[in-house]
């Protein structure tokens, strides 16, 4: 091989060098320097245990499973239902690698608790599936029924103590609603605020509780171990998998939904939003989640684009009409 030959060839190869270079760079600077390819950083605005830390374990473990970031990170920011979480996210604009897990717990926080940052302030991704409120009480509560609790409520309804998530959330406005249902005045409700499911779990074991108020996955175990008994679930319809009636079956007006879904930072490009966007529709569609939405009683309201924005803007403007009239904003 001559020398100019060999010249050639090292500069051809440090032709393709230079060019992968570039593409590397470019794609960096694609995604603000954040690429979730590289690591994806999922955020649970909540303790480990709750429904949102569930939810961001779920999704991390699809993420695993199919290999669509080489790293994945779960990080707990507890807090005022989700809106300490909601604030460090709207700082972190342009980073592109970085899903919160969110839903109507947030969207009631954010009224009750007058956050000064809100879901207008962060990107829409994905709605991702509906939750739903579950009612239970320990084994040998004298509570059989809807209406004995309800009888309690009557006589006495700050003898009889609630617990659940923050304050404002879906917990705490299923139970208003119930204690309203009740022909009880809602400024009655002795409510307990936790910041996830599993101290109301421990609340509920150790006597401290008389009422949960939680979503199913939180409760499931305890229940299926006999520890817990469920009242009954905020859906309209009965759950497919759940053995427990819906409030309305036993002739309660009360039904809510809690949507979960991911939002990221403001301030992202379109191609930073598509390629999240591209990450949890794979998540969405794959086995493992499928699983998970049936293994936790979820129900499956998959949205992404300009559906999930008109989603948020109704669904805030609903959460918001139900906290004032149950005098919790």
């Amino acid at each position: 091989m001559t020398g100019r030959l060999i010249l050639r060839l090292t500069a051809a190869v440090l032709g393709v060098v230079l060019v992968g270079a570039g593409l590397a760079d470019a794609h960096t600077k694609a995604s603000g320097g954040k690429d979730p390819r590289e690591k994806l950083q999922l955020m649970a605005p909540a303790d480990p245990g709750g429904g949102w830390d569930t939810v961001a374990r779920e999704i991390q473990s699809s993420v695993d499973a199919h290999g669509l970031s080489h790293a994945t990170e779960v990080l707990n920011v507890p807090g005022a239902g989700g809106t300490i979480g909601l604030s460090r996210l709207a700082n972190q604009s342009g980073k592109g690698n970085k899903l919160m897990m969110s839903g109507a717990v947030m969207t009631g926080a954010i009224q009750t608790t007058d956050s000064a940052t809100t879901l207008d302030d962060v990107t829409p991704i994905a709605r991702l599936a509906d939750d739903y409120e579950v009612v239970v009480v320990p084994k040998n509560s004298p509570f059989r029924t809807v209406e004995d609790l309800m009888s309690a409520w009557r006589a006495d309804p700050r003898s009889v103590a609630v617990g659940g998530g923050s304050a404002g959330g879906t917990d705490h406005l299923f139970a208003g609603m119930l204690l309203r249902a009740a022909g009880v005045d809602t400024s009655e409700l002795n409510y307990i605020a936790y910041a996830g499911g599993g101290e109301v779990v421990t609340g509920l074991l150790d006597g401290g509780l008389d009422v949960g108020v939680s979503s199913y996955a939180e409760f499931a175990g305890q229940i299926e171990a006999g520890k817990l008994r469920a009242l009954g679930v905020s859906s309209q319809s009965p759950l497919e998998g759940v053995d427990i009636p819906t409030f309305v079956e036993q002739g309660v007006d009360a039904s809510l939904a809690n949507w979960r879904g991911v939002v990221a930072p403001p301030g992202l490009s379109d191609a930073q939003r598509a390629e999240l966007e591209k990450i949890v529709t794979t998540v969405h569609g794959s086995e493992q989640w499928q699983d998970a939405v049936e293994r936790n009683g979820w129900k499956d309201t998959f949205q992404t684009g300009e559906e999930f924005r008109s989603f948020l803007e109704s669904e805030t403007a609903r959460i918001k009409r139900i906290s004032e009239e149950l005098g919790l904003s």
